[in-house]
């Protein structure tokens, strides 16, 4: 059954392909983003995610996940304890916060 599937797939690429569908499509040339984090997620929810970045409105949890990120380089860079005390001081409030966006789509697409 998969491979049947396989080979329409195929035969549709490559009618696509010799018929110049695929060409002057955004993104032509470049790599393909980097969808790694997808993998964790079911794909209604993937599928989901990535229209609303490409129409720019990403989930709350997105941003802060960056924020986040950008707190764990700064608390790594930190130089004495003060200032690592303040960079895990931000770490937490933002991984609270994360965990409470995160938490509120789960239960808004009924994912409890």
């Amino acid at each position: 059954m998969a491979q049947s599937f396989d080979r329409l797939v195929e035969r549709q690429i490559q009618k696509a392909l010799a018929e110049g569908k695929l060409r002057g499509l955004d993104g032509e040339g470049k790599p393909l983003p980097d969808r790694s984090g997808e993998a964790l997620s079911d794909m209604a929810s993937a599928v989901a995610v990535r229209i609303m970045a490409e129409a720019g409105a990403l989930p709350e949890e997105f941003k802060i996940k960056k924020l986040l990120d950008s707190a764990k380089q700064s608390y790594r860079a930190a130089d004495g304890e003060d200032g690592k005390r303040v960079a895990m001081a931000l770490i937490a409030d933002l991984q609270q916060r994360y965990n409470i966006a995160v938490e509120a789509r789960r239960r808004f697409m009924g994912k409890d």
